[in-house]
């Protein structure tokens, strides 16, 4: 009766893989296509449907679409479910024969939880010849991540975890210390808080200097900080985009700190700038917003390289502004020697017709 019941139960496990692999097989590298939009299809895949934990599994996006059409790229923040980024190239651009532009973004993705799990729809934003916004979403993917111990002998008992053992630890000195911590905080803040409001005619400093030289400083200190010899590469790049976008603020009079990436970068296309300051803001704001918030852990040298880049940037805008100023001002020392001289003239006129009256 054991026998037929093991048999039993093979043969179903049987069918059920077949079934599963079988699926599988027509998943892998296949497309899944979405047109709405005349010239455009969305393309989406993978090079695994069934992966372990730990894999590298390859996702690919392709939107090709008519030169007609104005594509903004998907965010490199975009949100990729449970699966962590190992590696991206994002918008590679091509032409196609029939003329049509084709832009790929593919990721390495990688996790470490068992299960079902999808890649979630991604959406992607096209500008028409009209000027009105149209929004497509490309189609999901799901991806299957078996555990290691799939394959694992039946029979094969695995002992459930000891209970943790609790160490028992007595608290009264951490309350005390805590309490007497909270006291002096207290006070030190009401003296401070008196002093401020006794204070007559009390001002906060205001940096008066340059916005470039407030903007050098900071990536000074910036560059002495141990961010990547620790591997903080989140924490170095949230210092720098804050570097760079208060820079931009100052000198454009936008508010750049509480826009997104594409907001600004929307900005910045009204603005007379600098050669080549639109493409490296780009490049570098979408980089930094790929370690912000999906998980890349970019090389060092990177590091290194995107602090010369903001470097750079910013001393093309303290070029730019300083020469703007200067023209400004050639303009303004023109005209008033031209109010001058006409003046002169009209005075020079007005004496001689004097002269011809009195004789």
């Amino acid at each position: 009766m054991r026998i037929a019941k093991n048999l039993l139960h093979t043969l179903l496990l049987f069918a059920l893989t077949f079934l599963f692999v079988a699926t599988s097989y027509a998943d892998v590298d296949s497309t899944k296509q979405t047109e709405t939009v005349t010239g455009v299809e969305i393309l989406t895949s993978i090079n695994k449907a069934e992966i372990y934990v730990g894999d590298l599994v390859e996702y690919t996006l392709t939107i090709i679409y008519d030169s007609t059409l104005e594509l903004t790229p998907p965010p490199l923040g975009i949100n990729l479910g449970a699966f962590d980024v190992k590696d991206y190239q994002p918008d590679i651009k091509s032409v196609l024969d029939d003329g049509r532009l084709k832009s790929e973004n593919k990721f390495v993705l990688s996790t470490f939880t068992t299960g079902d799990y999808v890649i979630p729809v991604i959406p992607i934003n096209f500008t028409l010849p009209d000027g009105s916004q149209k929004t497509m979403f490309s189609e999901s993917v799901p991806i299957k991540v078996l555990s290691l111990l799939f394959n694992t002998d039946e029979d094969q008992e695995i002992k459930p975890l000891k209970p943790q053992y609790e160490f028992q630890r007595d608290y009264t000195w951490y309350y005390i210390i805590g309490s007497i911590l909270l006291i002096l905080l207290l006070i030190i803040g009401i003296i401070i808080y008196r002093r401020k409001k006794n204070a007559e005619g009390y001002v906060e400093p205001v940096d008066l200097r340059p916005a470039w030289e407030i903007a050098f400083e900071k990536l000074a200190f910036l560059k002495q900080s141990d961010y990547i010899m620790k591997s903080e590469f989140k924490s170095y790049y949230i210092e720098l985009t804050e570097i760079i976008r208060l820079f931009y603020e100052k000198m454009y009079n936008q508010n750049y700190t509480d826009m997104t990436t594409e907001e600004l970068l929307a900005s910045f296309r009204e603005l007379e700038l600098p050669e080549s300051l639109y493409d490296d803001t780009k490049s570098f704001l979408r980089h930094a917003d790929l370690v912000k918030f999906a998980k890349y852990i970019p090389e060092q040298k990177r590091c290194e390289d995107d602090y010369q880049v903001i470097h750079l940037m910013i001393e093309k805008v303290r070029v730019d502004i300083l020469k703007k100023e200067e023209a400004q001002r050639l303009v303004e020392v023109r005209k008033a020697q031209m109010q001058t001289t006409t003046k002169s003239e009209k005075e020079s006129e007005t004496e001689s017709k004097s002269n011809e009256v009195s004789s």
